[in-house]
């Protein structure tokens, strides 16, 4: 069954929270406007922002893979070699998401560090919120 990626993280467009509801096993993100009930298809929005975040990483290929690398705590040639595979395979890594969903720590992790989806009722992304690096060029 396919899941809804950013169960949580998806608001309407007066910030109000967009709930989940399956249409069979199709997900479905529901927005309320005007006493309507838009189900919009979940999968449709979620690629928009795969897309977005596969652009991201495509631009930002070697600084996102020394954050990999900091997060395992490794700096060795293999492990850079299997981090660099993984992000020239990423489709197959967005593929894998879909089927299994992001797990509810990673969202409530997501929400907690500002990331916000933004859509309408039609589901066009209005706003994408992204948490940002921290400012460490030691201006205090």
């Amino acid at each position: 069954m396919v899941k809804a990626l950013f169960e949580g993280l998806v608001s309407d467009d007066y910030g109000n929270a967009v709930a989940v509801e399956y249409i069979g096993d199709e997900p479905t993100y529901v927005v309320v406007e005007d006493g309507f009930y838009y189900h919009v298809d979940a999968h449709r929005v979620d690629e928009q922002v795969m897309e977005f975040f596969k652009q991201q990483v495509g631009e930002n290929k070697g600084m996102v893979s020394e954050g990999m690398l900091k997060m395992m705590g490794k700096n060795d040639l293999f492990s850079k070699a299997a981090v660099d595979n993984s992000l020239k395979n990423v489709d197959k890594t967005f593929e894998q998401l879909y089927e299994q969903g992001i797990p509810e720590q990673g969202r409530m992790l997501l929400g907690m560090l500002g990331f916000r989806v933004t859509i309408d009722r039609h589901g066009e992304i209005l706003k994408l919120d992204m948490p940002s690096a921290a400012d460490n060029s030691g201006d205090e």
